[in-house]
């Protein structure tokens, strides 16, 4: 007999062995994304030698818009696989997938050593990094959803995306010990290759836990029902349009979100407002340390008063506050600096504690890690990473330093229309009507 409520054995240890597993890919993720990042301009140096500054660190940049262009694709082939061969498996192959190539990058031989090849090596490197990263938030949040008890589901999921944030925050670390420490002569000269070897065991430490786990008793209970599907791709865009509709708006919400107060505030604040970039970074590292504290109880939040009303706090705080926001932070006021981008960061860390446990329970189990990583790595390759770009262009083009708190009215709209169309799901049963009967491929 099938225990379809199997997960709630799951004992404390077990849970935060569960956490651990499913949070460590996205922390190795996040660390090696915005090491390359922080590193753009030195990587532009040693890799795209022969070009003028400007267009050497534009190489740099398409490089890594190419491994967000992959994500997608990604998306299809580990979203399919986990719910093809169990949660457990991918997640072990993601991150070595990841660690792998994050390797490669820290030992790549530099132009002056192999010439055209070296920035070929990169391209190919950032290539899988973005398969990988493709893979690894629909795996993580399948993972941690299956694995959490039903009344504790949304605080066990919210940790995915603490991982993420401690990734950033710990690459920043990284970064300003490196450039405090060496010489720029010294970073060029190999120094740069110390956060990506860094990240190299950590991702092999994350391998070793993932492949020490039992895979999740709803994967599990599907493989004893015989009811594992063989092709889930199809069946998502047969069965859970609506769904995928669904999580795409909030998950548009919550990409722009992330990139404006984790990415592209640093730049606005620079250039626009005339911050010094000392503050500006100092500010960028409030925000995620406030992130961190809120995310869990945010999570644990939405366990007691349910996903849609903390969601739907998050999205109408987004449309009524981000105008506000930004005119406090361009005021010019000592205080103004903290007020707009802690108030910014408070609102992403409402929507980083929700999101992900409300869109795992919006799809079946046989469809969940392909619906959750297309839905989240196609909205990623559209909305997050043109995010930069997008808003310097509109204050270009319109002279209007207010274009950013308009992008965040609009995705908080988007954003709440997604919400409001969903159904509650707190502590409901991952194992729907289509998992417990034969569905016709």
């Amino acid at each position: 007999m099938v225990n379809i409520h199997a997960q709630e054995r799951v004992d404390q240890k077990g849970l935060r062995k569960s956490v651990t597993a499913g949070s460590i890919g996205v922390f190795v993720h996040w660390f090696e994304w915005a090491i390359y990042a922080y590193l753009a301009s030195t990587i532009a140096v040693i890799f795209f030698p022969e070009q003028d500054a400007t267009a050497a660190l534009l190489s740099v940049f398409a490089v890594f818009a190419i491994s967000f262009g992959v994500r997608p694709l990604g998306a299809l082939l580990f979203g399919t696989l986990g719910d093809r061969i169990g949660r457990k498996k991918t997640l072990s192959i993601v991150i070595l997938s990841m660690s792998a190539a994050t390797l490669v990058v820290g030992l790549l031989p530099t132009y002056d050593a192999i010439g055209i090849w070296a920035p070929v090596l990169l391209i190919a490197a950032r290539v899988v990094q973005g398969l990988a990263a493709g893979g690894e938030f629909g795996s993580a949040a399948a993972f941690l959803a299956e694995y959490s008890p039903r009344k504790r589901r949304g605080f066990g999921v919210s940790w995915l995306e603490f991982g993420s944030l401690l990734g950033f925050l710990a690459a920043s670390l990284v970064v300003f010990l490196l450039t405090s420490v060496l010489s720029e002569e010294a970073i060029l000269a190999g120094g740069w290759r110390i956060p990506f070897l860094i990240a190299v065991p950590l991702g092999i430490v994350g391998f070793y836990i993932r492949t020490k786990i039992e895979d999740t008793p709803e994967f599990l209970s599907l493989e004893q029902l015989n009811n594992v599907p063989q092709s889930p791709v199809k069946e998502v865009f047969k069965r859970n349009r609506k769904q995928l509709l669904q999580m795409s708006g909030l998950e548009i919400m919550m990409h722009v979100t992330f990139y404006v107060v984790l990415v592209y505030l640093l730049t606005y604040q620079e250039v626009v407002l005339g911050f010094d970039a000392g503050t500006a970074a100092l500010l960028s590292t409030v925000a995620s340390i406030a992130g961190l504290i809120l995310v869990p109880i945010c999570g644990a939040a939405s366990d007691r008063y349910g996903r849609r009303p903390v969601l739907i706090i998050a999205a109408v705080s987004l449309i009524v506050l981000a105008v506000p926001l930004f005119l406090v932070m361009g005021s010019g006021a000592a205080w103004a600096g903290v007020v707009g981008t802690l108030g910014l960061g408070i609102i992403l860390a409402i929507i980083l504690g929700v999101h992900a446990a409300a869109a795992a329970e919006l799809f079946p189990t046989r469809t969940r890690q392909t619906g959750l990583s297309l839905a989240y790595s196609v909205t990623a390759a559209i909305f997050a990473g043109t995010v930069p770009y997008f808003l310097t262009w509109l204050i270009a083009e319109t002279g209007n330093t207010l274009m950013p708190a308009f992008y965040l009215v609009i995705v908080g709209i988007i954003g709440l229309v997604a919400v409001l169309s969903m159904k509650e799901t707190k502590g409901i049963d991952l194992l729907q009507g289509d998992d417990l009967a034969s569905v016709k491929q």
